[in-house]
């Protein structure tokens, strides 16, 4: 029996989530841009209070761990940390562009998978994932030219979506590239991993973890 707060922050949506058992119970997803700061412990209260769950029933946090916004990040994971250090509970760090992936795989089609985030310039973050959520190229802060994928693309359908996606369809103009629109993640995307990480006792130390910024100092947006 566990119940895990999920936080999401890694982008300008501050989203949080609660699950019980890997069974998602309720998210709370704020539309306000770049004020995570002064909402995300206010929509923790609310999602608790709306599930009729006391935060000392919470059996573990899971925070997105980057990459994405610096400010963004660094507030959802000291956050976290504070709940779990409060509880004393353990922390469960997750890799965004791996839920972001998580949140579209459908594992019935033989496609791969590119969640990408906008890291400024002619930049993006992002990785590459099969339908079994296989990292098939690691995480990275890559410049976008016309040949990036280009092997994987003459094997496979690639779908790429997420905030760095859009300024790379004129770029990438492979038949075999499809571009998601409209892709919003959130913190639902982390619960099936969040899970997964809890029964195996995947925990990071709370005393030394720090989210993963890909970069020394990023600061994509004031959240």
């Amino acid at each position: 029996m566990s119940y895990i707060l999920h936080i999401e922050t890694s982008e300008p949506i501050c989203s949080v989530a609660l699950s019980h058992n890997s069974i998602l119970l309720h998210e709370i997803n704020s539309d306000k841009e770049n004020t995570h700061a002064a909402h995300l412990t206010v929509l923790i209260q609310q999602l608790l209070e709306l599930c009729q769950i006391k935060i000392k029933q919470l059996n573990a946090v899971a925070v997105s761990a980057g990459p994405g916004s610096y400010t963004g990040l660094r507030i959802g994971v000291s956050t976290a940390k504070g709940i779990c250090h409060a509880l004393n509970i353990p922390l469960i760090s997750i890799n965004t562009l791996q839920a972001m992936a998580n949140g579209i795989i459908k594992s019935s089609e033989n496609n791969l998978y590119c969640p990408m985030i906008d890291a400024r310039r002619i930049e993006v973050y992002c990785a590459l994932f099969d339908a079994n959520l296989i990292t098939i190229l690691k995480e990275d802060a890559r410049v976008i030219d016309k040949n990036i994928f280009e092997d994987a693309l003459n094997s496979k359908t690639i779908l790429f979506f997420g905030s760095g996606a859009e300024k790379c369809k004129s770029i990438i103009l492979h038949n075999s590239a499809i571009f998601l629109n409209d892709y919003l993640h959130t913190a639902k995307n982390m619960v099936t991993i969040a899970h997964s990480n809890f029964i195996k006792n995947q925990f990071v130390d709370l005393a030394y973890f720090e989210p993963n910024y890909l970069k020394n100092f990023y600061t994509r947006q004031t959240v």
